[in-house]
């Protein structure tokens, strides 16, 4: 399919007008309130820099968000804007809300210049960042359905005779064009349902080899991969940035090979659910585990705690069959970066939306990394036992260093004691590799709770 020479945002600027590199550019911000520090370090994210903040309390305008007159007087100050001007080489306008298409594009009727809402940034980043082929599959099918609602607006404009020829050939080539990008739509998402299979028939390969599932879930930059890295040992991409992760990691519990990490990406509030959607195979990967670890942001503001742990909630709880629901551990992060005070806050923000009590780690100093692993570990198998091992004593029993080694590979060993016929090995064992073991060394091996 050829490009189309539309993108979500763009309120019908041609694609010559589009770019890709956006570090250094120069950025407006238009919004209905002062809350915008999000969208303020999404757009850092990217490398814009927002120069100026134009605040118009209210409720949006339905035609163009802002009113008229304020458009007009924005277009007319930019016309203005020479050297020495704050808005001196100002190329973008960005606007702090999902916005309907008809604003979109009345908006860049009334300024000319390249204009994003949150949803057209939100797919920046995500451009940005995916690597895998499966997420820039998603990536694309995204961009086309946030493409596909501004085509509609502009087709809808040529049947009432508002834009009449405007760009490319009139209503017939809009519709031309719709039917392009509906094809391409369809046709990725049979390649995406292709991967979907792979990755569902990969989960069912774990399930029956024994293996368990960890899934890592919360807020963008809450910290997931780090604290991947922290249990797996496995190095994945850690940036103090949104959105650094789109595609699935899957990784092994270090020296617990049964047990299998899952990083995926982030959520963000007030995401239209046709975006997200389009991510849902990767949120899967995620979510059908056996545990979940939702991780919250201890450094953040009470208020800020409260929202975002609000919205995680709401994803994942929106995404799990209710006869599914994996057991949940709260996990407060960087808490190198919090007072006493503020963790004891962040801890009892989170006994409001969960009766389990939450624990607090540092991916930083690593403080709180081992009790997690201890926490996880004993909710998958229950409490440390100890495998005793009775020294062989005939030439035909197995020899004490490979039955040791025997062990070592099912279990995650906390302490050895060597006595003088018996070596006795504490730590955490699924049930059937307990089973395993006491079956195929009946007389060696046996197996009874931690004393």
């Amino acid at each position: 399919m050829p490009d189309v020479p539309l993108l979500a945002g763009m309120g019908g600027m041609n694609s010559s007008q589009y770019q890709t590199a956006h570090a250094g550019r120069r950025a407006i911000l238009l919004s209905r309130n002062d809350d915008t520090g999000e969208y303020e370090s999404l757009a850092s994210t990217l490398g814009i820099e927002i120069v100026d903040k134009i605040i118009q309390r209210g409720k949006p305008n339905p035609r163009s968000y802002l009113g008229s007159g304020k458009l007009q007087e924005i277009a007319e100050e930019m016309e203005m804007s020479g050297p020495g001007h704050l808005w001196h080489r100002v190329d973008l306008v960005l606007i702090h809300d999902n916005l309907k298409s008809s604003q979109l594009v009345n908006i860049n009727d009334a300024l000319t210049i390249e204009t994003w809402d949150r949803v057209r940034l939100l797919l920046e980043l995500f451009t940005r960042h995916a690597s895998s082929a499966e997420a820039r599959i998603q990536v694309r099918i995204a961009r086309l359905l946030a493409d596909r609602s501004i085509l509609r607006e502009l087709t809808n404009r040529e049947t009432m005779g508002e834009r009449l020829g405007y760009g490319a050939g009139g209503q017939t080539g809009w519709n031309n064009i719709m039917k392009a990008v509906g094809h391409e739509i369809t046709r990725l998402r049979r390649r995406l349902s292709k991967l979907d299979a792979s990755m569902s028939e990969r989960r069912r390969q774990r399930s029956r080899s024994g293996a368990l599932t960890v899934g890592l879930a919360g807020y963008t930059n809450v910290g997931k991969s780090s604290l991947f890295n922290a249990l797996s040992g496995k190095a994945v991409l850690i940036r103090d940035q949104v959105f650094s992760t789109l595609e699935t990691t899957v990784g092994r519990m270090e020296n617990k090979p049964r047990i299998l990490m899952v990083d995926t990406i982030g959520f963000i509030d007030n995401v239209p659910a046709e975006l997200l959607d389009s991510f849902s195979a990767t949120l899967q990967e995620s979510l059908s585990c056996d545990m979940l670890l939702l991780l919250v942001d201890a450094s953040n503001e009470p208020e800020e705690i409260r929202r975002k742990l609000a919205t995680s909630s709401r994803e994942v709880s929106g995404r799990i069959k209710a006869d599914s629901s994996p057991n949940t551990i709260v996990v407060l992060t960087k808490i190198d970066l919090c007072t006493a005070e503020q963790l004891q806050e962040a801890k009892e923000i989170v006994h409001y939306y969960s009766p389990f009590e939450a624990i607090p780690v540092s991916t930083m100093s690593g403080g709180g990394i081992e009790e997690l692993r201890s926490v996880i570990l004993t909710q998958l198998h229950g409490p440390p036992v100890q495998v005793n091992i009775i020294h062989p004593e005939e030439s035909s029993e197995i020899e004490l260093a490979a039955l040791v080694a025997r062990v070592h590979r099912d279990a995650l060993v906390i302490d050895i004691e060597v006595e003088k016929e018996l070596t006795k090995i504490y730590g955490w064992i699924d049930i059937a590799s307990q089973s395993r073991l006491t079956k195929e060394f009946p007389t060696q091996i046996n197996i009874t709770g931690k004393s």
